[in-house]
């Protein structure tokens, strides 16, 4: 991964509404956008992948949308999806091999970043993952 620009964090904030599937295409080119002078391309589209299995799990599994926040610190970027429904926490699934391409979200996300976690609201709860720049 490539070093970030020096300089103060900075936001990028999204609304999804409920079952809005083509916001997740949406999404990831707001983050593309959003990165395109703050990252290297191979942290740009591992971020993208990441988020879009988020916001996937996010807008699939509640009925009341969801919200992105990106944050861009130097060497750290930070992505939470926000969901509005209560209930217990998503953990990495372990698919059968006839269950195709569902359930793999969360082991991507365990998988490829550098630090991931879910921390529960008073209503909902927000999933998030970090992925730590390199040094050149």
């Amino acid at each position: 991964m490539t070093r970030r620009q020096e300089g103060p964090s900075v936001q990028l904030h999204r609304r999804l509404g409920h079952a809005d599937l083509p916001a997740v295409g949406e999404a990831r080119g707001a983050l593309r956008e959003f990165l395109r002078h703050r990252s290297g391309p191979d942290e740009t589209d591992t971020a993208e992948l990441l988020l879009s299995e988020l916001v996937t799990n996010a807008l699939i599994h509640t009925r009341n949308g969801a919200t992105i926040t990106v944050t861009s610190s130097p060497g750290r970027l930070r992505v939470e999806v926000r969901d509005f429904v209560t209930g217990r926490e998503p953990a990495p699934y372990v698919p059968n091999a006839d269950d195709g391409t569902h359930g793999r979200g969360l082991l991507l996300v365990q998988s490829l970043a550098d630090s991931w976690g879910v921390t529960m609201q008073a209503l909902g709860k927000v999933v998030w993952f970090e992925l730590t720049a390199g040094t050149p």
